[in-house]
């Protein structure tokens, strides 16, 4: 780690030099700020009043002289313009700013690419780095704990950029500038420092430090200088404070390295436990298997057992109902035969009185040839004995009257 702390400074450079500075620096050193040299002068005036005098020369004489003198003037005058023109060029590198001053006085700022300055006090006093983020890094030694023990060092590295060239030229310059800035930052470590444990120092490392930051740029910022960026690389606790934290850190490792092998022999113990599991959980799913196809085949033999008794019980329904169809069918059609009898009959009511006459007659007939008939016996003595005789006589031949079929026989008239 670096024992020192970056240095900022400014250069006296030549126009051309001016580009190394900024980008490489100087000797290790940070070069933000070149001053250049401005070899322009009135040395261009000497032409001019050799041409002045030339063509006075040429005015006053002739001949051949004349003509030289003429041309001579010519000749100087046209190398003092171009002499003029070419040290009136100024050029500003991308990514710089140069500080324009007239008469000692800051007057603005040029920004990069090419300007004429025609007059000599008419100048650029410094070529400001605007665009590179400048790295800075800041050892800082003995800085005291919450516990007064003082770190062995703590390395600070930030990044700054000059936002405005002309407040930081005129206000602080580069020089001034590393000062302030070495004494802000260890004014800012050190007082992080005292909010830390000596045990917890090693957590400054790459820790947040935005607080920082901001405080920085607060302080820096009246100078045009704004903080990029910061950080806390690397910490370093004294010797002994150390060998005390190796060892504890020994013991810590031991610690860890036991509580690992712990950990994977109860993930191992675990590991086994749960492959009896998946191994008892595999068997009882295929022991429900087994017994949810046993109960479904009951629920098949069972399904197919209803299914036969309501195909039987549905048969005996429709056996039962379409005898009941043909009783009703029957009935209805012998009550349609009555019906259709009884309007018949009704329609045939002459033909059926004619036939009872009929039937009647013929039955009276039957009757009467059957029926007796009667005899009459007369009479006429007076005699009681003649009455007598004749009784017996007609008891005596009435049984043969009645049985001869029906013909009717003579009358017996005693006299």
């Amino acid at each position: 780690m670096s024992r020192e702390f970056s240095k900022i400074k400014e250069s006296l450079a030549s126009w051309s030099e001016i580009r190394q500075l900024l980008r490489g620096g100087e000797s290790g050193q940070l070069v933000p700020v070149v001053i250049p040299k401005d070899r322009r002068g009135f040395a261009w005036l000497t032409l001019i009043f050799l041409a002045l005098y030339l063509a006075g020369t040429a005015l006053l004489s002739g001949g051949v002289f004349a003509a030289l003198a003429a041309l001579g003037a010519v000749l100087s005058l046209i190398v003092a313009l171009v002499w003029l023109w070419r040290r009136a060029i100024i050029e500003i590198e991308e990514g710089t700013t140069g500080v324009r001053s007239r008469w000692g006085a800051i007057v603005g700022t040029l920004p990069p690419g090419r300007h004429y300055l025609w007059l000599p006090w008419d100048r650029v006093d410094a070529v400001v780095d605007t665009s590179t983020e400048i790295p800075y890094s800041a050892p800082i030694v003995a800085c005291p704990t919450a516990e007064n023990v003082p770190l062995k060092s703590i390395e600070f590295f930030l990044k700054f950029r000059i936002i405005d060239p002309v407040a930081f030229v005129r206000t602080i310059g580069a020089g001034n500038f590393d000062l302030v800035l070495s004494s802000a930052v260890q004014d800012a470590i050190r007082q992080r420092s005292r909010l830390v444990h000596t045990e917890r120092a090693y957590d400054l490392r790459g820790s947040d430090v935005g607080d920082m930051q901001e405080l920085l740029t607060r302080q820096l910022g009246r100078y045009g200088v704004r903080i990029t960026g910061a950080n806390i690389p690397d910490v370093q606790l004294p010797d002994q404070y150390q060998q005390h934290l190796a060892t504890r850190e020994k013991v810590a490792k031991e610690l860890s390295a036991f509580e690992r092998e712990w950990e994977l022999t109860r993930k191992r113990r675990i590991d086994t436990l749960l492959m009896e599991i998946e191994r008892s959980k595999k068997t009882r799913d295929a022991r429900i298997v087994e017994v949810r196809a046993a109960a479904n085949t009951a629920r098949k033999d069972v399904a197919r057992m209803l299914e036969e008794h309501e195909t039987e019980a549905q048969r005996v329904r429709w056996e039962i109902e379409a005898k009941g169809r043909a009783q009703l069918t029957s009935a209805e059609n012998e009550a349609k035969g009555l019906r259709r009898l009884a309007d018949a009959y009704r329609d045939n009511r002459a033909v059926l009185q004619y036939e009872l006459a009929r039937r009647r007659l013929d039955v009276g007939a039957k009757l009467a040839e059957n029926a007796p008939r009667p005899v009459v016996v007369r009479t006429d003595g007076a005699s009681g004995e003649s009455s007598v005789l004749s009784t017996m006589l007609l008891a005596q031949i009435l049984p043969q009257l009645g049985s001869g079929n029906g013909q009717v026989k003579r009358a017996v008239e005693p006299n």
